[in-house]
């Protein structure tokens, strides 16, 4: 990746270009003035100007998991600020599930170095299924300290979707201390509808990134959910979903959830917007699940270009496309013309592997004679099947065909 060092230090300047104000759905050419990382003034010079560029609120994922993009946040950061992207709600409940607590103060301290926005959340499902042997168990005596720290703003998906319904002490424990902190809950609960659907929202639990199908997303929104639309490295949903930005332009956000490097690389929730604009969706209510319905829910402090506000924006070229010539957070200047200003900061080491070497009788999966199960993957979907067939079988073992 292209990179220079962090020259610009200052969080004080001023640009002038057309503003666009997406909580007054409003664009007008203006001057802006910020101090300290604060907008200090905005004058209006009149209307939409063609020569100018655009400056927009910064892009917010509203959901993913830093671990799966295999970067360190800050290295994260480094690749996300050239996209526009200014902040993340971030969970951290991989690591979390190697580690525990400690994986968590990690993930915090390293995002600590850089001046780019994650918001972490407590996860409320390590391990994530009984069946796990990752290492680490998150009771509601760790949450509850988790909860205190710096950094934590919300409870993170609530995987446990069948422990919701059926009211497992457990998960309700940690749902009643969430809401003791007023602090807004995740939810994860693949194909739920109906009567389903509205206990789980009933339970306290806001949102879902998991609504493959329109009717599934419809449903939740019935119950008072929030929905993420996905468009990640594993799961891919916007095609499914995109009509609810025009219908529900308050109550839809955007997120990648697992985001690999190389698709961190090509671009991130800017992506996501510019192809949300060429379906033909106002410009508005794309800007306004991108880059502000997530302040809005989480209670985030991030700016919206108006003045009080932090400096957390994105110069752009033109609002079809939505290239980005700058990136600022917090007034600094953190991005240009496709070119990183974060240095890159080494990592500590937090962990280590230790494996004993395989052999191949380790891994053969013995055939019984018959039909077996298979799991049958699905494109974008995160979902699976089950296939019963008989494998094609070599040396006693099932083997691929």
């Amino acid at each position: 990746m292209p990179e220079t060092t962090l020259t610009n230090a200052s969080h004080s300047s001023s640009i002038t270009a057309n503003l666009v104000r997406v909580d007054a759905r409003r664009i007008f050419s203006a001057e802006l003035h910020w101090q300290g990382g604060i907008i200090v003034s905005i004058a209006e010079l009149g209307a939409e100007d063609a020569d100018l560029p655009y400056l927009i609120p910064g892009f917010i994922d509203a959901h993913v998991h830093i671990e799966s993009s295999m970067l360190t946040p800050c290295e994260f950061a480094r690749l996300a600020v050239r996209h526009g992207t200014v902040a993340t709600v971030s969970d951290p409940h991989e690591i979390a599930n190697v580690l525990g607590v400690a994986g968590v103060e990690y993930m915090l301290n390293n995002a600590s170095q850089t001046p780019f926005k994650f918001f972490f959340g407590a996860p409320s499902c390590v391990p994530a299924t009984p069946f796990e042997s990752a290492g680490a168990c998150l009771a509601e005596k760790q949450l509850d300290a988790l909860f205190r720290v710096d950094g934590i703003r919300y409870l993170s998906e609530v995987m446990n979707y069948p422990g919701v319904l059926n009211g497992d002490p457990e998960i309700l424990a940690k749902l009643a201390l969430a809401k003791r902190y007023g602090y807004p809950i995740d939810g994860h609960a693949p194909g739920l509808n109906g009567d389903d659907a509205r206990r789980y929202a009933a339970a306290g639990i806001g949102t879902d990134h998991e609504c493959s199908t329109l009717p599934e997303a419809e449903a939740k929104l019935a119950a008072g959910m929030h929905i993420l639309i996905r468009e990640g490295s594993a799961a891919r949903n916007f095609s499914a979903l995109h009509t609810l930005i025009g219908r529900y332009p308050d109550r839809v956000m955007l997120c990648s959830d697992d985001k690999h490097p190389d698709d961190l690389q090509a671009g991130h929730i800017d992506r996501l917007a510019a192809k949300a604009i060429s379906l033909g969706h106002d410009v508005f209510d794309v800007l306004q699940c991108a880059c502000v319905n997530p302040i809005r829910h989480y209670g985030l402090p991030l700016g919206q270009l108006r003045v009080g506000d932090s400096m957390d924006a994105v110069l752009i070229g033109d609002l079809q496309n939505l290239k980005v010539i700058k990136t600022w957070i917090g007034g600094q200047l953190l991005a240009e013309q496709g070119l990183s200003l974060l240095p890159s900061i080494k990592p500590e080491i937090i962990n280590r592997f230790e494996a004993r070497k395989l052999q191949p009788d380790d891994i053969t999966i013995r055939y019984p004679g018959g039909n077996i199960k298979v799991i049958q993957a699905l494109d974008g979907e995160l979902l699976t099947r089950q296939l019963i067939v008989k494998p094609k079988v070599s040396a006693g073992g099932s083997v691929p065909d």
